[in-house]
């Protein structure tokens, strides 16, 4: 059994450290300038930007 739980603390612990970084990213207003960046590689792809 305890071999069993040794990978799931690491899971949990690395899946709430994702999503503490995806937090903290949002608070500082990076998901808009990724956004905006997505936007003009999409739009250079396709040959209007």
């Amino acid at each position: 059994m305890k071999r069993r739980l040794i990978p799931f603390f690491i899971a949990a612990g690395l899946l709430l450290t994702g999503i503490a970084f995806i937090v903290i990213g949002v608070t500082r207003g990076e998901a808009l300038t990724v956004f905006q960046k997505a936007i003009r590689i999409c739009l250079e792809c396709i040959g209007i930007g």
